[in-house]
């Protein structure tokens, strides 16, 4: 049998200092976040603007959270309403890069855990995470749920590792409680983020085929994770139903609400979403990440110590390619929910480095692709102009509202609304909600001629009728009660017929 070659890296000249992994892994974190710098500047996202909107009046009101309505957990709510306190639109894009810098530093963790004895296995997932993260083509410079979610479900996979590699039972046991907790959180952040009960599955159920562990031992650390997670959603729920969102009501929004959105979508959705299906897709190999992951993989077959877990981190990524694709409305950030795999991948990788200067060509291959991928993302969404289709819309409005009145977009775009300063009498700030809670437009309907009826209606188009709503009646309310004032882009702005 042939031996695998092996290259070696030649010593540094002495006297030379070389810089620690720790230093490696802290430069990496600086650099993600220095790339996010050409977007800071930005107006908000519909998405960033439409929760700032829902959190900064969440209270006791007439919706799910407050007088509003999003299919997403309390937890994101809650870490937009921190940013709502701390000044809004320039806490948003800090949050972001907060999550950024944490995720990176936690993804070198993992590859100390993984490899204790190796100081340079952090900087392979460190690095992983990084590039991927730092990219335009994973959206990077907008703040979502993906995001917000995956520095705490770096922790759980970290906390699920050192509970498997605990000295002691109780150790194992209160790692095991510290993975349920970050696992909840990130689950309370956006629900669709349960990768790390996904890991500790894939591990408890190898530990119990392969006996690596009693089966008291196993039932004693699940046991302690799924109490971690059943406390801090407790907790959350608690909070919540104190600002008025209810159980009972929040299940419907976060859980029964994506099965009914999913059958809108397949009976309904035009071309334009298989079109950013076919984007997303693009943007993925754009990253390099299919040939990252598949050098990552060559790369731990030099190590029987990750073998296990590089295993796990296969059915993970399997699981969050699913994610993906079944994730119906195709935007880019969707790509971020691959980066845990990617990156507990890369630490089981790591975990082959122990000797010196070992490397494969496909490795230096795909890091470099991605470079060049980040390089070339970055360079043309700093040189190219920007604007946000909304843009106009907002600024338009922001110059003939009054203060104190308010506005309505159909469907989405509540950036509109936030730059403006305008609230929504209708409590759907987003369009699928719209297609699945109101599709005959009859709730919006009764706002548009009800005494409240907002001063201001934004209009995708020239009409309401859109797919998988029927507007036909509700335009001839508009036609009715408003008056086209204004055009900017793709936007019709109307005014009450009853105002000057």
């Amino acid at each position: 049998m042939t031996a695998r070659p092996v290259v070696r890296v030649a010593d540094p000249p002495p006297g030379r200092r070389v810089p620690s992994a720790r230093t490696g892994v802290g430069l990496l974190a600086a650099g993600a976040c220095l790339a996010w710098t050409p977007f800071l500047a930005h107006t908000l996202s519909p998405d960033e603007a439409g929760f700032l909107m829902v959190a900064g009046q969440w209270q006791p009101g007439d919706s799910l959270y407050g007088d509003y309505w999003v299919d997403r957990p309390p937890g994101l709510v809650a870490l937009f309403a921190l940013a709502d306190l701390a000044g809004g639109d320039w806490a948003v894009r800090a949050l972001g890069l907060l999550a950024v810098a944490t995720s990176v530093l936690l993804a070198g963790l993992l590859g100390r855990i993984v490899a204790p004895h190796s100081e340079r296995a952090a900087l392979l997932p460190a690095a992983s995470a990084a590039l991927l993260l730092a990219t335009p083509l994973t959206g990077s410079g907008g703040v979502n749920g993906e995001l917000l979610g995956l520095p705490f479900l770096l922790a759980g996979f970290a906390a699920i590792l050192l509970a498997r590699s605990a000295p002691t039972p109780g150790r194992a046991v209160a790692w095991a409680g510290a993975a349920g907790v970050a696992g909840a959180a990130a689950a309370l952040i956006k629900q669709s983020l349960v990768d790390v009960f996904v890991l500790a599955a894939v591990v408890l159920v190898a530990d119990l085929v392969t006996g690596h562990r009693s089966r008291a031992r196993v039932a004693a650390v699940a046991a302690s994770g799924v109490a971690g997670a059943l406390a801090l959603t407790g907790a959350v729920v608690l909070l919540a139903y104190s600002r008025g969102t209810g159980p009972g009501a929040l299940w419907d929004a976060v859980v029964g609400f994506r099965g009914e959105a999913t059958r809108v979508i397949l009976e309904s959705a035009t071309d334009a979403t298989r079109d950013r299906l076919a984007r997303v897709l693009l943007a993925l190999v754009g990253t390099g990440m299919p040939l990252l992951a598949v050098a990552l993989a060559r790369l731990g077959r030099h190590s029987g110590r990750g073998a296990g877990l590089r295993r796990a981190a296969y059915a993970l990524l399997a699981w969050e390619l699913l994610v993906v694709v079944s994730g119906g409305s195709y935007w880019l950030h969707y790509l971020v929910g691959l980066v845990p795999g990617i990156v507990l991948l890369a630490a089981a990788a790591g975990s082959g480095l122990d000797a010196p200067g070992r490397t494969l060509p496909v490795l230096r291959t795909a890091f470099a692709l991605a470079v060049a991928s980040l390089l070339v993302a970055v360079a043309s969404a700093t040189l190219a102009p920007f604007e946000r289709p909304e843009d106009r819309a907002s600024a338009w409005i922001s110059d003939h509202a009054r203060p104190g009145e308010t506005g309505v977009v159909a469907f989405g775009a509540p950036n509109i609304l936030h730059a403006a300063g305008l609230t929504s009498p209708y409590p759907d700030l987003w369009s699928l909600p719209v297609r699945v809670r109101d599709p005959q437009l009859d709730r919006l309907g009764a706002v548009l001629t009800g005494p409240d009826r907002p001063d201001w209606l934004i209009v995708y188009g020239r009409s309401l009728d859109t797919w998988g709503i029927d507007g036909r009646h509700a335009d001839a309310l508009v036609e009715e009660y408003y008056t086209p004032v204004a055009t900017t882009g793709t936007f019709v702005i109307h005014r009450r017929r009853d105002r000057p």
